[in-house]
C-alpha cells in the first residue's frame, strides 16, 4: 500500500476537508509489526490514537489468577477504542493489545488526534462512530460473561429440542431468540461444542454428536 495515502484506507474519512487530510498525513506515522508484538500494555500512557491499516490486533485482560478473556479484536480498516477512551479521559492502559498477523498501524499523535477531534467534524464523526459500536460490543460482552451461563442454557434447549433424535432443523438466529441473546454468541457458542466434538453445525441444521456430554453440562 505504499504511495498511497492512509486515509484512503478508511472510507469513513473521505469527507475530511483538504487541509485536515494533509494536517493528518503530515502529522501521522506509520508503524509496522510482526505478529505476537505487543502493542500496548497495562499500565502504559497512549501517546497516539492507532488505526489498524492492515492486519489484526487482539485485545484482552489477564485476571490476577492468569485467566485471560479476549475483549476484541482490531481489523483493517478499524481503530482501537480503548486507545480513543484513554486518549479522551486521559488515563493508562489497563488491557493488552498483541498483534495476530503482521500489521500496519497509523499512529496519529495525540496533539495531532486533540486538534483534529476539535476543529474537523468528519474526523470527530469518525471516531465516535467507532467508539459507540465498539461499546455495544463490549456491552454484549459483559452481558455473556456477567450475567449468562449460556452454554448450559444452550446445551439444555439442544437437548430439549432434538426429542431423543439426532438432529434438529433451527438457525442461529431462531436458537439466539429463544435464549434472549444475539446470533453471534450463539455461533460463538455452538463453534466451542463443534471443537468438542459435541455437535455438528451445517446451514439451518444441527447434529448431536455426543448427547451425554451436552445432558451433563445442562
Amino acid at each position: 500500500m505504499q504511495g498511497v495515502a492512509w486515509t484512503e484506507s478508511f472510507p469513513a474519512l473521505n469527507t475530511l476537508t483538504p487541509e485536515h487530510r494533509h494536517d493528518l498525513l503530515e502529522k501521522s506515522r506509520i508503524i509496522n509489526l510482526t505478529a505476537g508484538t505487543t502493542v500496548f500494555a497495562p499500565g502504559a500512557t497512549p501517546e497516539s490514537f492507532l488505526l489498524v491499516r492492515q492486519g489484526t490486533v487482539r485485545v484482552q485482560q489477564t485476571s490476577e489468577q492468569g485467566r485471560e478473556i479476549v475483549l476484541y479484536r482490531i481489523a483493517a480498516g478499524e481503530s482501537c477504542v480503548l486507545t480513543t477512551a484513554c486518549l479522551l479521559a486521559h488515563e493508562d492502559y489497563q488491557a493488552t493489545a498483541i498483534a495476530e498477523t503482521d500489521i500496519e498501524c497509523v499512529a496519529v499523535p495525540r496533539r495531532a488526534f486533540e486538534q483534529a477531534m476539535d476543529q474537523s467534524a468528519s474526523f470527530r464523526k469518525f471516531v465516535f462512530d467507532s467508539y459507540g459500536r465498539r461499546l455495544l460490543e463490549l456491552l454484549q460482552l459483559v452481558d455473556e460473561v456477567a450475567f449468562m451461563r449460556l452454554d448450559v442454557k444452550l446445551a439444555h434447549r439442544l437437548v430439549a429440542l432434538t426429542h431423543g433424535t439426532e438432529t434438529t432443523k433451527i438457525t442461529h438466529q431462531q436458537l439466539a431468540a429463544e435464549l434472549g441473546t444475539a446470533r453471534e454468541v450463539i455461533g460463538r457458542q455452538l463453534h466451542e461444542f463443534q471443537r468438542r466434538g459435541w455437535v455438528k453445525t451445517t446451514r439451518g441444521e444441527i447434529t448431536i454428536l455426543d448427547r451425554r456430554a451436552l445432558a451433563n453440562l445442562s
